[in-house]
């Protein structure tokens, strides 16, 4: 169910030259749609990848409709642009997450074996530049998707705290998603774990 509302956004939304291209190769040559987002925290299960993004963008594009966001905040994005920076912010956690097993204590601690997935990056680029790196060598971004998906991670990053401040202030699209990220991470995606 989530990869085809994926796609049906997608398709809906995002009409830029390479577009079906970089749709195709998440289709046909990566596990987006299988991946988890994390390998323990949030959406760490198969397919949490692609439901994380789709969080994202509803998360998202409920922001950028508020009307203090369009008329105080004069914060303003096509449906393309929202769709683009919320979908595809978490690119670069493709083909990285391989199935594991990890000993964990249950209720009464005792050891106990479960499913789990370790972390093996074979591109190590970074975090949001690597996912402008990927979606880049299919279609072309606008300075301010590329800034806002590079800074998806806002202070929680590993990135040096008055580049996320600079970079907010000269695109604040950066700090909706990475509003919209934290909002999907912390109050949407606890819940899901127990799929």
């Amino acid at each position: 169910m989530s990869k085809e509302r994926f796609i049906e956004i997608y398709n809906q939304h995002i009409k830029r030259e390479g577009a079906d291209k970089l749709l195709a190769y998440l289709c046909d040559n990566s596990d987006f749609f299988t991946a988890p987002a994390s390998a323990r925290f949030h959406s760490s299960y198969t397919g949490g990848l692609c439901r994380h993004s789709l969080n994202v963008y509803e998360c998202l594009a409920d922001y950028m409709a508020r009307e203090r966001v369009q008329n105080r905040y004069n914060l303003n994005a096509s449906d393309e642009t929202i769709a683009i920076v919320s979908l595809l912010h978490d690119l670069c956690k493709i083909n990285t997450y391989k199935p594991s097993i990890r000993n964990v204590k249950d209720e009464s601690g005792v050891w106990r074996q479960v499913p789990s997935f370790s972390y093996d990056d074979k591109l190590p680029y970074g975090h949001g530049e690597k996912s402008v790196y990927i979606i880049s060598g299919y279609m072309k971004l606008t300075r301010e998707e590329a800034f806002a998906i590079r800074y998806h991670m806002g202070f929680s990053g590993n990135e040096d705290k008055g580049n996320v401040g600079s970079a907010f202030e000269m695109f604040p699209l950066a700090f909706a998603l990475s509003t919209a990220d934290m909002e999907a991470t912390y109050f949407m995606e606890p819940s899901e774990n127990n799929i």
